[in-house]
């Protein structure tokens, strides 16, 4: 399974608002650049966002994104669910009528298997956690370039 380039970038997207947007909201353009997403891509993702309620915009000079909801409140599976059509590892698992095999497939067990596990996961987790493990992993490299003798 493979999550699409909308999902990827929307995350992205939404961690580089919660590392920046503390103060100000965050510019289009900022993050484009940051996140290296074309600008009519980041578009649509971001129209997506906000109508899921993730995030919030303000028009003008002084514009820009913004969290509708705090870090902590945001589970990686509603994003997920926000910006993919399905969420399994393969289609019989959320289409069960597309196989003709579904009601004696082992294999498709071990499929629902996995994305129930799939599913647990991205429910326990929240962008807080990502916006953690990015500053966490930003002072590690951090540390490793600055100890690094040239």
């Amino acid at each position: 399974m493979q999550f699409s380039t909308r999902a990827r970038y929307g995350l992205r997207a939404l961690l580089d608002i919660s590392l920046h947007g503390d103060e100000k909201p965050v510019l289009l353009k900022d993050i484009q650049v940051r996140q290296e997403i074309s600008k009519p891509y980041l578009e649509q993702i971001l129209l997506i966002l906000q109508s899921a309620g993730f995030i919030r915009s303000i028009r003008g000079k002084k514009g820009g994104f913004f969290l509708a909801r705090s870090p902590s409140e945001i589970k990686l599976i509603e994003v997920i669910k926000a910006l993919e059509r399905t969420i399994s590892f393969v289609e019989c698992v959320s289409n069960p009528q597309m196989c003709l095999r579904s009601d004696h497939c082992a294999t498709q067990e071990l499929w629902r298997r996995l994305t129930k596990i799939l599913y647990r996961e991205l429910e326990s987790l929240t962008l807080e956690d990502l916006v953690r493990w990015q500053r966490e992993n930003w002072k590690f490299n951090r540390s490793k370039r600055i100890g690094k003798k040239s």
